[in-house]
């Protein structure tokens, strides 16, 4: 509202409150508004890294104007409509690997309250009653504009404005309650018949689940008016408090540099999107540009987008590897034969990127300056594309020390190791990218939970048991010149998920799914 960054202080130290404008229930999510969800699960997700405890509510739209004309057109009821469609929504954010909201209340779950909170507007004379209709009177409310910048006197007055212009006071006064017309959905309320109309439904249950003056508000910036202006008249006007306290808004998304847009035919649903890409790209994508930015969506951008992906899971892998080597002599993770990986000698010196030998140290200190970077990069207004490019300085360094790391046992370099793989996983893990390998580093089995493969209680044998079976019969018969056995196995393990790399003197291997 004040067009300007500032220190979040929450309404109630060390807890946070947030309420984002969820989906009107009536298609399949596209991609545009994907971004918007998953922008505030990034920021949801780094708050509570961050260490604050989060309530995050999101309401369903399960009434309203888009949802009656599907109905009419399918020639099914209204609740079926948002009932399929919502449940959609639901799979195609699990998909995504958006997590859900603590609380996700259904507008038509709720009529009663906005019923009492439209009733409280026309008794304070905010609100006056039309042929069964309920409009806010704006110009009753002195603060309206102040979230979009625009003022009555610039607006101009449009379709919109002008349905039931004779029914209004002024053009643009909006609908709270509108009455029931033939075959829509319809409760009782003391003007008759009808249904509330779509921003008392925000502000109502928003303000029955996180209270007046609640900490953050969020939606695309499409809604900026005159949906949240709409909000912060009625709840304000009914409260005659601060409704929200920060505000925040997701950049619209362009298809190849056009906006998406029905006229031009190029609305992407995200489950197609994601027929085609894994969660994770799309995740990586969207990082990549600040969430308050316009975002360029296409075949080339998520190409990028999945090589940086590779990027940051080879440095794990890589890492799982070299600690293997370092700590068992010679054995990396999920490697056969022993050996280096990729060719390196285990003779060649770390060096840093200057050409000068690491000093002793120095690894230590370059992973905890990039750790409070990454944070500082997330703390200025959730800079998700600064905090990549740190965590992308880790990769690049990271691997060096891989690629350097001897055959001989090392567990103070072990431990260095180790120290990076925790660090990438705990950045990645803070706005929510899964990138660990499916082979976990020598010694993740000893905190495996009890029952579990290398737990303490007894077990068969273990997946990475049984795919080493398979691999080192392979080498066995590469050994023996029997290249087709040796590709039949590669291959059908490829089909399972498992990768493998043939390196000197052995292999590697890993699960990608």
């Amino acid at each position: 509202m004040k067009r300007a960054k500032e220190e979040l202080v929450p309404r109630e130290p060390g807890k946070l409150t947030m309420y984002v404008c969820g989906p009107t229930v009536y298609n399949y999510v596209h991609i545009g508004n994907a971004r918007t969800f998953l922008n505030f699960d990034m920021m949801r997700r780094y708050l509570e890294h961050a260490g604050y405890e989060v309530t995050f509510v999101q309401n369903v739209t399960d009434v309203d104007d888009k949802i009656i004309n599907r109905a009419n057109e399918e020639g099914s009821s209204p609740d079926e409509v948002a009932t399929r469609y919502r449940l959609a929504f639901e799979e195609d954010m699990a998909a995504l690997g958006v997590r859900p909201p603590d609380l996700a209340p259904r507008a038509t779950d709720h009529v009663e309250e906005m019923v009492g909170v439209i009733e409280k507007l026309v008794e304070d004379g905010y609100a006056y009653v039309s042929d069964g209709d309920v409009y806010f009177e704006v110009s009753r409310f002195p603060g309206y504009g102040r979230l979009s910048g625009r003022t009555l006197e610039e607006q101009q007055v449009t379709a919109g404005c002008q349905a039931g212009l004779e029914r209004k006071r002024d053009a643009y006064d909006f609908a709270l309650w509108k009455a029931a017309k033939p075959g829509e959905p319809a409760w009782d309320s003391p003007w008759g018949k009808g249904r509330p109309g779509w921003h008392i439904e925000c502000s109502t249950m928003s303000m029955k689940y996180l209270g007046g003056g609640f900490d953050i508000h969020g939606g695309g910036q499409d809604l900026i008016f005159p949906h949240h202006e709409n909000e912060i008249a009625q709840a304000e006007a009914h409260s005659g408090g601060t409704f929200v306290r920060y505000w925040l808004h997701s950049g619209m998304l362009n298809i190849d540099q056009e906006k998406m847009s029905k006229s031009l035919g190029n609305i992407k649903l995200l489950r197609e999107v994601l027929a085609e890409h894994s969660p994770d790209t799309v995740r990586m994508l969207m990082l990549s540009t600040h969430y308050r930015s316009p975002l360029s969506f296409g075949d080339e951008s998520l190409e990028e987008a999945r090589a940086s992906l590779e990027r940051v899971r080879n440095c794990i892998f890589n890492l799982d590897d070299a600690i293997g080597r370092l700590e068992c002599g010679g054995k990396g993770a999920g490697t056969g034969g022993g050996g280096p990986a990729d060719g390196v000698s285990p003779a060649a010196p770390a060096r840093a990127g200057d050409g000068e030998p690491r000093a002793p140290g120095a690894f230590p200190r370059f992973l905890a300056d990039s750790e409070r970077e990454f944070e500082e990069a997330m703390s200025d207004d959730f800079n998700s594309a600064a905090a990549l490019g740190v965590m992308f300085g880790v990769v690049r360094e990271a691997n060096t020390r891989a690629a350097n790391a001897g055959a001989s046992p090392d567990l103070e370099a072990a431990a260095e190791l180790r120290e990076a793989r925790r660090a990438l996983l705990a950045m990645c893990g803070a706005v929510g990218l899964t990138v660990e390998s499916g082979t976990p580093a020598p010694g993740a089995a000893d905190e495996a939970p009890e029952g579990a493969p290398g737990g303490s209680a007894p077990a068969g044998p273990t997946v990475d048991e049984l795919i080493l079976l398979l691999l080192e019969t392979r080498r066995q018969a590469r050994e023996s010149r029997n290249f087709e056995l040796a590709d039949r196995i590669r291959d059908g393990l490829a089909g399972l998920g498992v990768r493998v790399e043939d390196v000197r003197d052995g292999f590697r291997w890993r699960l990608e799914r």
